[in-house]
């Protein structure tokens, strides 16, 4: 049986799943209680945003910032686009 963690997880099973696969605490928490929702499909593919790898620079550094993206002053291209999958 899973752990719980508290009754802002909706399924503690799936977010335990994830946190051991690496994910963030938050990331996990937000897939899991999508699942736990049926009105929410979250493995169906989101918006028709482009790849972040099409985004200038600027617009990466302004996204990171509205997501309040630690170090991102110092980040390159890549390592913004990281962080901000990292954030997901």
């Amino acid at each position: 049986m899973a752990k719980d963690h508290g009754p802002s997880i909706k399924d503690d099973e799936t977010y335990q799943s994830l946190k051991d696969e690496g994910y963030s605490k938050e990331t996990a928490a937000r897939i899991a209680n999508a699942q736990a929702n049926p009105s929410q499909h979250p493995s169906k593919k989101g918006g028709k945003s482009p790849s972040y790898d099409k985004w200038t620079k600027d617009e990466l550094y302004d996204r990171a910032a509205e997501l309040d993206i630690e170090g991102r002053s110092g980040m390159t291209k890549d390592e913004l686009i990281a962080a901000l999958r990292d954030n997901l």
